[in-house]
Formats: structure tokens, sequence, C-alpha cells
């Protein structure tokens, strides 16, 4: 998975990316908060970011809430990497924003466990939101028939909204994605096409 990590001091964003790679990921590297802030803007941006609590221009807690408040909001897993470690700073975080918490310096193979936890939930947002678009875009081409029909009991034609009447074919085209196609029911080939048929051969002929 492409990660985005965000440290202001080199020797530990060389030592993430230096970790995350070897573990298959791709590595998206930046120094402060604004830079940070920006990738998380672009179409492309990684779904997991793991971002320092302390860097200049905007700290990790801020990054959190503004990715939070995003309108419509995009799938972003965070998780905090801090030198604090008291319990009012992992509340801090969590309420903030982030969805996990590790502190610095950081065990290897802690951070590989959650950044593999990290890495299945933002699939699993992904995925979700694919959905979510395909399903958008799918009942963006339906319009749903809903309530009452007024149909005449005779003719079978039914009355539109501007009180006009139409075949039945016509105006469920019309309101949803249906398409007819006619033929025969059995009952009807018996009691209607079979009598007129017979008719016809009755005929004389000449």
């Amino acid at each position: 998975m492409r990660i985005l990590i965000a440290d202001d001091d080199r020797v530990s964003l060389r030592l993430l990316e230096t970790d995350l790679q070897k573990w298959g990921h791709e590595v998206l590297g930046v120094a402060n908060g604004i830079a940070t802030w920006e990738a998380m803007q672009k179409e492309d941006a990684p779904g997991l970011a793991i971002v320092d609590w302390m860097m200049p221009g905007l700290d990790g807690v801020e990054i959190c809430r503004r990715a939070r408040r995003r309108s419509p909001a995009r799938p972003l897993y965070i998780i905090l990497l801090t030198a604090r470690s008291g319990p009012e700073d992992l509340v801090h975080a969590l309420d903030a924003g982030a969805d996990d918490y590790v502190t610095k310096p950081f065990d290897p193979a802690e951070l590989r466990a959650r950044v593999g936890v990290g890495v299945r939930v933002a699939q699993l947002q992904r995925d979700l939101a694919g959905r979510d678009a395909e399903l958008e875009k799918a009942l963006a081409h339906v319009d749903e028939l809903h309530g009452i029909l007024p149909i005449c009991s005779y003719c079978k034609r039914v009355r539109s909204d501007a009180d006009s009447w139409h075949r039945i074919e016509e105006y469920v085209s019309a309101h949803s994605a249906a398409r007819f196609s006619h033929g025969v029911c059995p009952e009807c080939l018996e009691t209607v096409i079979k009598p007129q048929l017979e008719e016809l051969r009755r005929r004389p002929k000449g």
C-alpha cells in the first residue's frame, strides 16, 4: 500500500521510510505539516498516513482535525507518532481524529503490526467507498415508480401527473429503466388469438 509519512526529524523520517519499504509498501515522505496537508488533498492521496505530532506549520493533531472535517470525507487511516506517552495525550490524539497512536522511539515490530491493521482498515474503507460510488451512479440512472398509479379499468391506460392518459408500457418506460418486449401469454393465446384465427379460417374465400 502507498503510505504517507510526515516527520520533520530527518533521521526518524528515514527510519520510517526504510522499514515501510522493507515491508513492501510504497512511501511518500514529507517534512512539515503544510506539506502533509497538501498531500492529503490530492486525488491520489494515500489511504494511510503516519504523522508526527510536533511539526512546523501544522502539528499532527491539527492535521487529524482537518482530515476529519473534510467534506465529503475521504477514507484515511491516521497513525499519530509522538514522544508523548501520557494517558491524557492518548485521549487528546484520539479525540482529534487519530485512528492509532505510536510512541517514539518506536519498536519496529509494534509499528509493523499497527501498520498492518491500518492497511486492512484503509483497504476496507476504500472498497466500501468504491461500492458506494457505484451504487450512487446506478441510482442516478434509475427512476423508481412508487405510490398509487391511476389506471383505467377498461383500456388499462395510466394517468400521469399532467392528467393525461398513456399506454402503460409508455408510462413505465418513461419513469423507470424497464423496457418492454411484447409477447402473448398462454391465457390470451387460448381466449383471444386462437378464436380469431379460427374465425379467419371459417370466413369464405373469394
